[in-house]
């Protein structure tokens, strides 16, 4: 796909994203900072990637940390926003990307795999977006940065709104997300915090590779995508740009669906 360019609109504002040195997370991280954001690079495996996230980002003239922290561990957040606010003043974006999945038969799951991925994707954004809406709070709106005192990001999915057999614990973590999202952003919103999430549908990520890297899967996957190709990070760092820039700033509570057409429901098209 032809690379859009990023224009600076985000210069002056620190940002940090969870889960940052692979996959969505990265591309994320690389698009806040072609838009001019210093960014803070978490990660909580694989510190040589988050590195060279972290490379790649300075050698555009940004400035950038890796931070390691799991993100459903109150501890380990609460230090990590410490040193990140520490390292860069404040904080006036986070998106919160971490996740994983652990997927079973319904009958089979156990309760560890239920418990690890709601830990990191449900706890892990509260933890992360009430760090994040403490720093906002704490200093307010600086308007010749930002309309907005801050700006939170939450990453959810198309799976917030479809079911998903054999992945009944990542279901219902992004089902959480979304009224998680939904009722901090009324509650936020007179203290100028935007909070919103982007649902990513099938992107092309190390954690999909089994849905894509065959011309026989590409083919199975297209039938769930309408517009007949598979995502790209960039195209949810794009989104992220946006929601994070003024451009967006009389947008709260929404969720971005960035999926081709997926939640469209694209076996209806023909009458079901």
């Amino acid at each position: 796909m032809p690379q859009v360019p990023y224009n600076p609109v985000l210069a002056g504002q620190p940002a940090l994203v969870t889960g940052a040195n692979s996959g969505i997370g990265k591309s994320v991280a690389i698009g806040l900072a072609k838009a001019g954001a210093d960014v803070v690079v978490n990660y909580v495996t694989e510190p040589e990637a988050a590195e060279a996230v972290v490379q790649e980002i300075t050698n555009m003239g940004r400035r950038a940390i890796a931070l390691k922290a799991d993100v459903s561990r109150e501890d380990e957040v609460e230090k990590m926003f410490a040193d990140a606010i520490a390292h860069f003043g404040t904080l006036h974006i986070v998106v919160s990307n971490a996740g994983l999945q652990r997927d079973s038969a319904y009958d089979e799951m156990t309760l560890e795999q239920w418990n690890t991925v709601i830990g990191v994707n449900l706890t892990g954004q509260f933890l992360c977006t009430r760090a994040a809406t403490r720093e906002f709070k704490r200093r307010g709106v600086v308007p010749s940065v930002s309309k907005a005192a801050g700006k939170i990001i939450c990453m959810s999915s198309v799976h917030q709104v479809i079911p998903w057999g054999g992945h009944a614990n990542y279901a219902a973590s992004k089902g959480g997300v979304m009224q998680l999202m939904r009722s901090i952003a009324q509650e936020l919103a007179p203290h100028f915090i935007r909070v919103n999430s982007i649902g990513p549908g099938a992107i092309r990520t190390p954690i999909n590779t089994a849905a894509w890297q065959t011309p026989e899967a590409y083919g199975d996957l297209m039938t769930l995508v309408p517009y007949k190709r598979i995502g790209e990070p960039d195209d949810i760092a794009q989104a992220a740009v946006w929601l994070a820039s003024e451009a967006a700033d009389y947008v709260t509570g929404a969720t971005l669906f960035v999926d081709g057409g997926m939640t469209l429901y694209p076996g209806f098209a023909t009458g079901g």
